[in-house]
């Protein structure tokens, strides 16, 4: 079911890019931690054993009660576990009465150490071993999921793979996520120059910070590093992947089109109109079961939502009431 969206923000608060930079700014990190300590959350550690020696980390918090459900909260490329987006999320969650695990993917967060080869996208695999390992570890039921950006990309193809994963998931939902890879990569390449510019920092920076930690296996030079970013993932793709080339790498996580038509787990996407990263003629594409969701909305940028200065946001509701209207649903089905 395709839906237009409902977010309205102030006309100040309309322009894209201002959006999608005040979501991820340090202002609303800061927000979304104090909000945490206010509600006097209980956070404890993982490490997930995700299958082939991987380890991967991740944060379980609660509130001591019982809870409607666990969530499992995936952040976006070169963001973490203490992304603000994900910490407000995981806030508004702990109020409507979820518990929530923020898990890191690999070498996001300060988890360079665990594992001696580089994050790539394609390592879906690992994911799911996680996933498997957090049901066993915390066996709260239902397990819903949601993901913001690549972490929405994730999420969707987890929702895929479940069944046969023996994964039960309930629910995904997915903010402005990525579909096709390649449309994003020519996005970042032309679009405003901040972009590029702030994922090349932060990539290049846990690279280095890889090659510190493993300098046996990650030999490249800062000459390498220095490659914009379709040529940098083109020379980590023939380094650390078996894919042939970049296109087939990319391809290895696209979702666009019919590739969801599939799913079998209720999902639920939101997008924005005017995201600078993400193509939004990309969701217009999708071929999504009845049972999808999906909203688009006109104003929003990438991943911002935000609908006031308080670093509040419209997705993190959405959020909430999407996967709050599948609990109950479920317990209507179960009844």
């Amino acid at each position: 079911m395709s839906l237009p969206g409902r977010f309205a923000p102030p006309v100040w608060l309309r322009n894209r890019h201002l959006q999608s930079v005040l979501s991820s700014s340090g202002w609303r990190r800061r927000a979304g931690v104090r909000t945490l300590q206010r509600l006097q959350v209980r956070t404890t550690e993982y490490l997930l054993d995700a299958g082939d020696g991987v380890r991967l980390q991740g944060f379980h918090s609660t509130l001591q009660r019982t809870p409607r459900g666990l969530v499992l909260l995936l952040h976006g490329w070169e963001g973490s576990s203490e992304s603000g987006y994900l910490l407000h999320t995981a806030a508004t969650l702990l109020e409507a009465g979820f518990d929530v695990f923020r898990l890191n993917f690999r070498d996001h967060g300060d988890t360079h150490h665990l594992n001696v080869d580089p994050f790539h996208s394609c390592r879906l695999q690992e994911v799911l071993g996680a996933v498997r390992a957090l049901v066993e570890a915390i066996p709260t039921q239902p397990l819903l999921a949601a993901g913001y950006s690549l972490g929405g990309n994730f999420a969707l193809r987890l929702a895929l793979r479940a069944p046969q994963a023996g994964i039960a998931l309930r629910h995904a939902a997915a903010v402005c996520p990525v579909l096709d890879p390649a449309q994003v990569l020519v996005a970042l390449e032309t679009g405003l120059p901040l972009y590029h510019w702030y994922f090349m920092r932060k990539w290049r920076g846990s690279l280095r910070r890889k090659r510190a930690l493993f300098p046996q296996r990650h030999d490249f030079d800062d000459a390498v590093l220095r490659l914009p970013m379709r040529a940098l993932t083109a020379w980590m793709v023939g380094r650390y992947t078996d894919f042939p080339a970049l296109a087939d790498y990319l391809d290895g996580y696209t979702i666009g089109g019919e590739r969801l038509a599939g799913l079998q787990v209720p999902v639920s996407i939101l997008a924005a109109a005017d995201d600078p990263v993400i193509p939004a003629d990309g969701f217009s594409g999708l071929h999504l079961p009845a049972s999808a969701h999906l909203e688009i909305a006109e104003h929003g940028g990438h991943c911002g939502f935000l609908d006031s200065i308080r670093a509040q946001g419209y997705a993190q509701r959405w959020i909430r009431d999407r996967l709050l209207a599948a609990v109950e649903i479920g317990q209507g089905a179960s009844g």
